[in-house]
């Protein structure tokens, strides 16, 4: 019973990294266009990825000619954890 709800546990957060890995995706081809900034999906998308983009600059500036890479280091991050937690699970 404890492995089904580890299993459980393990796959629900794996499919949130998955999903917002779709997410920064999505963010970060839609700001190559231009969006208007009232659209509710790309207040939507800002809101989700902001706070994790605020904290890479805190640490790494990210900006160079004008090219903002916190959405990859993000993802790169994401791609780790999601490796990292389906080795572990699969170990259990």
């Amino acid at each position: 019973m404890i492995d089904a709800l580890l299993g459980s546990i393990f796959t629900v957060i794996l499919s949130v990294i998955f999903l917002y890995k779709w997410v920064i995706i999505i963010a970060a081809i839609i700001s190559w266009v231009r969006p208007d900034p009232y659209n509710p999906i790309v207040q939507m998308l800002y809101r989700l990825t902001e706070p994790a983009y605020n904290l890479v600059r805190k640490y790494i500036p990210t900006v160079f000619g004008g090219m903002d890479f916190a959405p990859i280091i993000v993802i790169l991050v994401l791609i780790f954890l999601e490796t990292f937690l389906g080795k572990l699970f699969m170990s259990m």
